[in-house]
């Protein structure tokens, strides 16, 4: 019994690490911004059908179902990056944060001038295995990818945008 305690503790928190219900936009920028499910309502949907997630290896690992999200080019068209001027933005990186630390680098240039730009979402609902706690919460991904889950950041907790020294 004093080892099922444990167990049923370290659990909890891994189901807890997953939850995300909003993220916050910071580092090099104008002002700080918290995004929530209620706020991403106000952008352009964008909905697929089913897309399977892939690891490195390119295994199959699982399959989102109904997805619908917002894409992150759009959302962040309306953070202010404090850059002396538009020349540097090439010099600036996003460090994506899921709320159990894992992280996913992207370069301004991937987001706003790139062919991939139309391809990062903001995840908003999506159905997932349903013994995982990625269900209904807000994510990251690249729907284009050929490894899609190197890039999958479940319960994105932060943007960081920072620029390389």
């Amino acid at each position: 019994m004093k080892y099922l305690i444990p167990i049923f503790l370290l659990f909890g928190l891994t189901v807890k690490a997953q939850e995300s219900k909003q993220f916050v936009v910071e580092g090099k920028v104008k002002q700080q911004m918290t995004v929530n499910l209620n706020m991403l309502k106000n952008y352009k949907s964008v909905s697929i059908d089913s897309m399977t997630i892939y690891n490195h290896l390119m295994v199959r690992k699982s399959v989102l179902k109904n997805v619908k999200g917002v894409l992150l080019k759009d959302l962040l068209a309306k953070v202010e990056i404090d850059a002396p001027s538009p020349t540097v933005l090439s010099e600036y990186y996003l460090v994506c944060t899921a709320s159990d630390n894992y992280k996913v680098v992207l370069s301004w240039n991937e987001v706003f001038n790139s062919k991939t730009m139309n391809n990062f979402l903001i995840l908003t609902s999506f159905e997932a295995n349903p013994a995982k706690a990625e269900k209904g919460n807000i994510a990251m991904i690249a729907p284009g990818d050929e490894a899609s889950g190197r890039r999958f950041v479940k319960g994105l907790s932060k943007i960081t945008i920072l620029r390389v020294n």
